[in-house]
């Protein structure tokens, strides 16, 4: 099975994905990590390159039948429809999880006071800012999805939720 999390940075995605593949055992695709990475080997930059190895690192995992959780802000319907493809060609069950922030004033805090892991973002990449976030290219969403809103509700209940949508689909 693929889960991929989505949503823009600060409204608690990171979180959720680590706790759900961490309950799951299953592989953990974090796209911070994986463009730090890329940067850290001296790219200039990084843009569809950090999604490339997800997809074919997602591929691999799916292949030897492991459940994958990605992590990712998953911005556009072409970022959105690479990860359907690759479930689809590994005749996987996939869920799409959008996470979000719907106070404004809450995800500027979050993002603001947001502290790096230095696991994955040493090197040059860093966090992006309050300003950056609010800006970015985001597209809505035209296809099914689970939304959490993170704004109220405790880890432990969204992961729930998540955790009942993986084992029982037709829920």
């Amino acid at each position: 099975m693929l889960i991929v999390f989505s949503g823009l940075p600060g409204s608690g995605k990171s979180t959720l994905a680590l706790g759900l593949a961490a309950h799951l055992n299953a592989v953990y695709l974090r796209l911070d990590t994986i463009e730090a990475a890329l940067l850290n080997t001296g790219l200039p930059s990084v843009g569809i390159e950090g999604y490339a190895v997800a997809y074919a690192l997602a591929a691999d995992a799916l292949r030897l039948g492991q459940t994958v959780v990605a992590d990712c802000v998953n911005p556009l319907p072409v970022t959105r429809e690479a990860w359907q493809a690759v479930a689809r060609e590994h005749s996987s069950r996939m869920l799409d999880v959008e996470v979000i922030c719907s106070d404004v004033q809450e995800h500027q805090r979050r993002v603001e006071t947001r502290q790096a892991d230095e696991g994955n973002w040493a090197g040059r990449w860093k966090p992006p800012m309050w300003e950056a976030v609010a800006r970015h290219d985001y597209e809505p969403w035209t296809s099914a999805r689970m939304v959490i809103d993170t704004v109220s509700g405790e880890k432990a209940e969204h992961l729930a939720r998540v955790l009942a949508l993986v084992q029982n689909p037709d829920t």
